[in-house]
């Protein structure tokens, strides 16, 4: 297996019949062998195209960054034996660092289109939840752990999958006066999930390790190296919006 090729898992893992608009498991992969082959290049052809459509005809794929984003397919696909050649663990989430405007976002939201559906994910911004908590309160933290499975058909209820955006730049919201570090609650809540249920959670964040524990604590970071791949952009990665 070449670094041009990766597969998917076995068929069953993934739906063929998923139905999203653009999606390249019907546009460029190649099934065969009971697995759904994908050519690298086609790969970063379709996420610049979709990028384009999502972003802006500004959207680029960058040279530089296509070593990080093959790890990141290679997680979205299941791909095993690329996945233990690049130290990556697919039962676990992804936890992707970078600069301001290095693209952690844009690219997440692209690679959630070669997940299977029941792994497929929102890109939440942990500013608006922030605001949410401000408003509806403690509801908010169960909304986004104990309280997030969704049921395809006639399947049984599966852990939601979530992407927190820009984990570390939120506010400390007051709900009645009442101060709460709402998304370590979140974590710390799916973290009992990921262990129990297999809940994949997966964040983007601008800060460094000691800077995350300075804010959420030791006991979050603890827990944050069993359920996270660490995927990080160069340091001198420059400002795409620039």
């Amino acid at each position: 297996m070449n670094e041009n090729s990766i597969k998917s898992g076995p068929a069953n893992t993934v739906s063929p019949s998923t139905k999203i608009t653009l999606n390249p498991y019907e546009q460029i992969a190649n099934y065969s062998g009971g697995v759904f082959n994908f050519n690298l290049q086609t790969s970063l052809l379709w996420m610049e195209e979709r990028g384009k459509i999502l972003f802006g005809n500004h959207f680029a794929i960058v040279p530089t960054d296509i070593e990080l984003i093959y790890k990141l397919l290679v997680y979205a696909i299941g791909d095993q034996e690329n996945a233990e050649r690049h130290g990556i663990n697919l039962r676990k989430g992804i936890l992707l660092c970078g600069p301001i405007g290095c693209g952690k976002t844009s690219l997440l939201k692209l690679i959630s289109y070669f997940c299977p559906r029941e792994t497929q994910y929102q890109v939440k911004p942990t500013r608006e939840i922030s605001f949410e908590f401000e408003k509806d309160g403690f509801a908010v933290i169960n909304q986004y752990s104990k309280g997030s499975f969704v049921r395809y058909a006639n399947m049984p209820f599966i852990p939601k999958v979530y992407c927190f955006d820009d984990l570390g730049l939120e506010q400390t919201p007051k709900y009645y006066g009442n101060e709460c570090n709402v998304m370590a609650e979140i974590l710390l809540n799916r973290y009992d999930l990921f262990i129990s249920k297999r809940m994949l959670t997966h964040i983007t964040t601008n800060l460094s390790a000691s800077e995350l524990e300075e804010i959420y604590g030791n006991r979050i970071r603890s827990r944050m190296r069993e359920m996270f791949n660490l995927v990080a952009f160069d340091r001198d990665t420059k400002d795409k919006r620039a």
